[in-house]
């Protein structure tokens, strides 16, 4: 099922998964010792432009009478909430910006214009997912709490409607987001006050943010409320679509590796870097798509640096990608396209009882698992010998099989 011992997996000796640490480690210092003005210039330039493309997008709907003047403000104003979601808030909310020690563009006072609030989704997200990524009982982020993603969650009748709650999840992705950033355990083992006080912050950004996008602005539209309300709706489903495309395409399709609680015993930092690099899957994009992306085509090199300036991640990837090549591991990518129909494919497979699946639970492609090699060796006898019956059992994963054999170490980074 899932994995449980990660070095079996990857094929590497701890001596191996140490260097890979390091060279990680080497690239994060090489980051941050060269961030400066022109990083914090495109963070308070892409503002300025989200900022100006959500007014252009409000007056061309409220201004314009025709149907083309309409279509192009509500998509203007999708786009700027798709980036105000993705490129800022997500990204600021990560701590990727604190270096620059500007308090509007600071983790810990930026709100973003969604129903969740901040404080409990950067305990969900930034905690319980980035931390413990794609670790089943505890990242949360798995199937969202509604579908499954893994044979490692058993059946249940309910799954039958997977599909379907796909389907209502991309559309009220923000809805959805906010609910389960509510850590019902957490606010459960609370004292009464404790839950009192959850309960209404979650309430009072639900009522802004409801009353801004589905009262105020109609209402400063006057008697052409219903074309304000619409755009409104419009564009917030445009995003909740987009958000959710981007999300899944970085977490569910094949090679995107699911791990027990077993890998978190001892975990070094360096392990850490290595579950996040086979947890994550990336998707091919120019600049343009990756910046409507928030750069999260780079989940990869999101995972393994959260708190790095987004705006980085192209230059990361040609590095972390050399590193792969260089440890024999998996890099996970493949077109936008390619990827979201991998992902949706696992959630309707998975949507049925294990009996009408094909392949085995330890090498399906949306579950592999190290006993993979083990069943491969136990039947080489059967097939020519062992290095014939591994070959065979390697020839069948989804990714290249991996090289098991001593690293040259690292040369020193920066400063060592």
């Amino acid at each position: 099922m899932a994995i449980t011992d990660i070095a079996a997996y990857a094929h590497l000796s701890e001596t191996d998964i140490e260097a890979l640490g390091y060279e990680l480690d080497a690239i994060r210092r090489d980051i941050e010792e060269s961030l400066g003005e022109n990083d914090a210039a495109y963070i308070r330039r892409t503002i300025r432009f989200q900022r100006l493309l959500d007014v252009a997008g409000r007056l061309l709907i409220g201004c314009s009478r025709s149907r083309a003047g309409w279509l192009l403000g509500t998509a203007a104003l999708a786009y700027a909430k798709s980036v105000e979601n993705m490129e800022i808030s997500h990204n600021v909310l990560h701590g990727q910006w604190d270096w620059m020690n500007d308090p509007e563009i600071h983790s810990s006072t930026w709100e973003w214009d969604m129903v969740g609030l901040t404080s409990q989704w950067k305990y969900s997200h930034n905690y319980r997912h980035h931390v413990f990524s794609n670790v089943l009982g505890m990242d949360d982020d798995l199937g969202f709490g509604v579908m499954r993603v893994t044979r490692d969650q058993p059946w249940k009748p309910q799954y039958l409607l997977q599909p379907i709650q796909n389907l209502l999840l991309a559309a009220t992705f923000e809805w959805g987001i906010a609910l389960h950033d509510v850590d019902f355990e957490r606010i459960r083992a609370g004292t009464a006050a404790e839950r009192g006080t959850e309960a209404r912050a979650l309430i009072g950004k639900v009522s802004r943010q409801t009353v801004k996008d589905y009262v105020i602005f109609p209402a400063l539209s006057r008697s052409r409320w219903r074309r304000t309300l619409t755009a409104n709706a419009a564009a917030n489903l445009v995003r909740n679509l987009w958000a959710y495309v981007v999300i899944f395409c970085g977490h569910f399709p094949d090679g995107a590796e699911k791990f027990t609680e077993d890998v978190l015993e001892h975990e070094t930092r360096a392990e850490w870097y290595l579950r996040q690099m086979l947890g994550s899957a990336n998707f091919k994009a120019g600049p343009l798509l990756a910046f409507s992306s928030g750069n999260l085509c780079y989940q990869i090199e999101h995972h393994v640096f959260p708190d790095l300036p987004s705006n980085r991640y192209a230059q990361i990837a040609v590095r972390v990608q050399a590193l792969c090549d260089k440890y024999d591991l998996p890099y996970t990518s493949g077109s936008l396209v390619r990827q979201y129909l991998l992902t949706l494919r696992t959630i309707h497979k998975l949507a049925l009882p294990d009996g009408f699946l094909v392949a085995t639970s330890d090498d399906a492609p949306e579950t592999a698992s190290e006993r993979k090699f083990r069943a491969g060796a136990t039947s080489a006898a059967r097939s020519g010998g062992p290095i014939v019956g591994l070959r065979s059992a390697l020839r069948d994963r989804v990714r290249r099989p991996h090289r098991r054999g001593a690293v040259t170490q690292p040369r020193a980074g920066p400063g060592d």
